[in-house]
């Protein structure tokens, strides 16, 4: 069945290839469309019957049981060829001459290009998927893993440090004179943060690399102290990086690292370039190494081209990354256009995490009854800042609206996307589900969850989450506020069901379209 799946989708590529290079070629002639369209149209017809006809007998769909490449791009070469000589006959045999032989043969020679690159795309992604190195999990059958489990950890967790009577046994020397004698800030930041004078250099290691084996053959638990100077952007699998570098520490032990942030690299362009220039240059930049990476086949065959190298990652994706790991990053600042991070193991990562990355998500909700149920959006965050939540919960307070001041995981597009609600449309697949109802309180994660009152926790698994929340009937501007507010709905609810969804649903679209009612 999949076979035959893959056999059709193909064949309405094809179809679409021939469309589109017919079209192109039309575009080109001097003449209008409205001269040309009609003339070829009818032949066109019969010429994408015979081109499909022959490619289905000549199996050109069957791709999925070529190995190499050239025998994928072999009959591709050999069928179009033939189609060619078919076409030529029938000019021949009909008296076609009248024909432009730049639309016949140029739509040929661009289908049959369009073909080929889909191929070499198709065998990219096909050899990619299948290498475990270009997985993002390095584990095996992906299973959901709450942020929880990899955000709570014991604030105090310490490394035993041994006393070190002189200094040189010590990382401070080598540090200082040696690795980061060009770098004063940088050492000045790792000294306020870390004893160094008690880190022993005999269970440290400081590299400039980013290959992978460097660190691989690492007897595990040995080390006090990892740094690399390379900053992280230039490694294809970085959760296999960060979780071998957990395996290598100490439990409490510091893992220093750098990157480029993509405010960094737009600050960079901007400030080096003209606004003329910089512009087009970053956003020929973030096409290629931020949105690529996220689009199936095309993620595959960014990693296979790139290795990873200058990939595009955002500050919360590197701090959520860290944590999902099994890291605490105690520290972090701007040096010479580079974040820098201290992270401490604060313990072992589990086997089974594997998180969403791409465009559409779901976010593991606490339901009625308790249970776990999936919630459907659109990403409105940096990838891995669902593993933030305690993070951020730490560093900032919360709104009116009971969500985080300052929240640094949410892009620019996705405010966009909040206040307009266009986030929240895949929930309707809830609501179709029965996961959900149209009008009830808002579905929390179990970190945002353990943030109210157990009396209001015990009633909220009552009920099933809702769509429309009581936040936009009552508006109410604090976090207590809301907790009162939901309160309040929950018991009139219990009552009277039917009159309060009917009421908080209307009342809520009236101060949604006409007093301004938006989400942040």
């Amino acid at each position: 069945m999949k076979n035959k799946r893959s056999k059709l989708i193909f064949f309405f590529l094809d179809l679409l290839f021939v469309t589109i290079a017919f079209l192109f070629f039309i575009w080109l002639k001097p003449a209008s469309l409205r001269l040309y369209l009609p003339r070829y149209i009818q032949p066109f017809l019969g010429f994408a019957f015979i081109w499909l006809v022959v490619s289905l007998f000549g199996n050109k769909f069957v791709l999925h049981t070529k190995q190499k490449l050239k025998d994928l791009l072999n009959p591709v070469f050999r069928i179009d060829f033939t189609i060619l000589g078919i076409t030529v006959i029938l000019m021949y045999i009909f008296g076609r001459f009248g024909y432009s032989r730049m639309i016949v043969f140029g739509t040929i020679l661009f289908a049959t290009s369009l073909e080929v690159i889909f191929v070499i795309l198709y065998y990219l992604h096909r050899k990619v998927k299948g290498n475990p190195d270009f997985s993002e999990s390095i584990y095996g059958k992906p299973r959901y893993v709450s942020p929880q489990d990899y955000s709570e950890f014991d604030a105090d967790i310490k490394m035993d440090l041994p006393e070190i009577d002189d200094m040189n046994d010590s990382i401070y020397s080598n540090l200082k004179n040696r690795y980061l004698e060009d770098q004063p800030g940088l050492f000045q930041f790792l000294d306020s943060h870390l004893e160094l004078k008690r880190i022993p250099k005999t269970d440290s290691l400081i590299l400039k690399t980013h290959t992978f084996f460097n660190i691989e053959n690492i007897e595990p638990g040995s080390q006090h102290f990892f740094m690399n100077l390379r900053r992280i952007n230039d490694g294809r699998r970085m959760n296999r990086y960060f979780l071998q570098i957990n395996k290598n520490l100490r439990t409490g032990g510091y893992y220093i690292g750098n990157g480029e942030t993509i405010a960094e690299k737009f600050k960079k362009y901007f400030d080096n370039y003209p606004s003329l220039v910089a512009a087009p240059l970053y956003a020929f930049d973030f096409l290629f190494n931020r949105i690529f990476p996220k689009i199936p086949i095309l993620k595959e065959t960014y990693f296979a081209f790139t290795k990873g190298f200058n990939r595009a990652v955002s500050k919360a994706e590197i701090l959520g990354r860290l944590n999902f790991c099994g890291f605490k990053v105690i520290a972090s600042c701007e040096i010479n256009n580079r974040f820098h991070f201290i992270a401490v193991k604060i313990k072992s990562p589990c086997d089974d995490v594997y998180p969403s990355y791409g465009p559409f998500i779901k976010l593991k909700r606490i339901g009625k009854d308790g249970e776990v149920i999936f919630v459907y959006k659109f990403r409105t965050m940096h990838p891995y800042s669902e593993y933030l939540q305690s993070y951020i919960h730490d560093k900032f307070d919360l709104e009116d609206s009971g969500k985080f001041k300052n929240d640094f995981r949410v892009t620019g597009w996705g405010k966009i996307f909040r206040k307009m609600w266009i986030d929240e449309l895949p929930q309707l697949l809830n609501l179709f589900r029965g996961h959900i109802s149209l009008v009830g309180v808002r579905a929390l994660s179990e970190h945002y969850f353990s943030l109210y009152p157990e009396d209001l926790q015990k009633l909220r698994i009552k009920f099933k989450p809702g769509l429309v929340p009581p936040y936009y009937a009552d508006m109410p501007s604090s976090f207590d506020e809301i907790i009162e507010s939901e309160r309040k709905y929950l018991l009139k609810r219990q009552k009277k069901p039917v009159s309060t969804q009917v009421s908080y649903f209307f009342k809520a679209w009236w101060n949604i379209l006409f007093k301004g009612a938006r989400s942040k």
